[in-house]
């Protein structure tokens, strides 16, 4: 198998991630809510127009604390798309939720919001719109019919920092909003996230929530002079050290973004005619969105191409991944009552859809090597074929009668979601093919 030269991702690093850690050591605080974190703290509430934010270890923890917050019991229900990340939606099932999946747009990948309120029951709780590929859901009818209702709104904004709605910041719509700053971010720390908060009825608890349910906050404020466990809760507070490197990339975001925006659009530029003569869809922007610049994904005719067209970038050195597998159809979510048939489109597209490398130093020579790639594969043909083929000699342990048993036999594990989600495992590695 050739040497992989140019990967999906890459962390960022800007130059002052290392300064900052060790000013953060120099100061004699490495541990939750220091100097750093409230620097990031100050500065995202900034960028965003958030009414107050607080650092969390991850995306998935900020989830968990909108969860808490919400006070989710068992027999509540939540809406969540089914093409998402496990922890929008696990962050609800830990409090005892039942998750109602919503298929999605067929031009952007959200969530249908035309779908919402025929889901909706008296037991509806939250709505949680994630934005997929940093392209913003269509809020206005959410937030309409969540209003109408009494329902919160949870945006899942972990690919969406700095895009914006209608001229309107992502994660500014919903009651709460959370972030990720997970190593595949355009910002990142690592392992980090946020938790946004815009109704100002949230923010006390959510302090004592993230702080093990202690007033701590207030006591370091001087508002009481001594803490000590007043409500439920969990240690959601990052390292300063995190916060530290974390600072660094925040107070360049628009740096990292101009660069991100010139490779997405060379992307976009370079493989339009391409596209369109093999019948691949590259992501629709509505005009009405200013998208983050998180991902650059295709649309391939068929999963049998998209494996195809993986392979023939492996082949060149190049790895390229897809993403989610349909949460409605994973074993847990047949749990739930997901069946085939129930987000017909999200079925349709989830097999078809490949992610490119994208990060922020890609530079134009290995960019110019993957467009050149990418415009070499011919979906569909001989060349798509004896990709394939290769692929299962090469790593299949035994090699079996024919090509097509074999091939038949991924492609049914894809469908109940074994082998971590990939469904291809003898075939490409699971843990290089599905990212956050």
């Amino acid at each position: 198998m050739p040497e992989i030269q140019i990967p999906f991702n890459k962390p960022t690093r800007l130059g002052k991630e290392f300064d900052y850690m060790r000013q953060a050591l120099e100061r004699g605080k490495i541990s939750g809510d220091g100097h750093f974190t409230r620097l990031c703290q100050d500065l995202l509430r900034r960028q965003t127009g958030a009414g107050s934010v607080l650092l969390t270890t991850s995306c998935t923890h900020a989830l968990e604390m909108a969860a808490l917050l919400l006070d989710i019991q068992p027999g509540d229900e939540v809406l969540v798309p089914s093409f998402t990340f496990v922890s929008s939606v696990n962050a609800f099932v830990l409090r005892g939720a039942r998750p109602v999946f919503v298929d999605s747009r067929p031009d952007t990948m959200n969530l249908d919001e035309k779908r919402v309120e025929s889901l909706l029951t008296p037991r509806t709780k939250a709505i949680v719109p994630v934005h997929y590929a940093g392209v913003g859901c269509d809020m206005d009818p959410i937030m309409e019919i969540a209003n109408a209702r009494g329902i919160a709104v949870i945006e899942d904004n972990a690919h969406g920092l700095f895009g914006k709605y209608r001229g309107r910041n992502l994660g500014s719509f919903g009651d709460m909003a959370t972030q990720s700053f997970h190593e595949t971010k355009n910002v990142s720390c690592g392992e980090g996230g946020a938790l946004l908060i815009n109704d100002p009825r949230y923010a006390h608890r959510a302090e004592i929530l993230r702080e093990k349910g202690t007033n701590r906050a207030a006591y370091f404020r001087g508002q009481v002079d001594k803490y000590t466990w007043v409500d439920v809760g969990s240690s959601y507070v990052p390292s300063d050290l995190l916060a530290a490197f974390l600072y660094a990339q925040l107070e360049q975001a628009s740096c990292i973004q101009h660069a991100r925006r010139a490779i997405w659009n060379r992307y976009q530029r370079e493989l339009a005619d391409w596209a369109t003569h093999h019948d691949i869809r590259l992501a629709e922007i509505p005009g009405d969105c200013e998208q983050a610049y998180h991902m650059f994904y295709l649309l391939l005719p068929t999963l049998e191409d998209r494996q195809a067209f993986i392979e023939h970038l492996r082949q060149r050195g190049i790895l390229a991944v897809f993403h989610y597998v349909p949460l409605h159809l994973a074993p847990m979510g047949q749990k739930f009552g997901g069946r085939r048939g129930d987000c017909p489109v999200v079925e349709a597209l989830s097999d078809r859809l490949v992610r490119l490398p994208f990060y922020f130093d890609l530079s134009e020579s290995e960019q110019q090597r993957v467009i050149d790639a990418v415009r070499s594969f011919q979906p569909g043909g001989a060349q798509g074929l004896k990709n394939l083929q290769y692929a299962l000699r090469a790593e299949s342990p035994a090699r079996p009668e024919s090509g097509q048993p074999q091939l038949a036999k991924f492609v049914d594990q894809r469908e109940v979601g074994m082998d971590g989600g990939d469904g291809l495992a003898p075939l490409l590695n699971p843990a290089d093919m599905h990212v956050p």
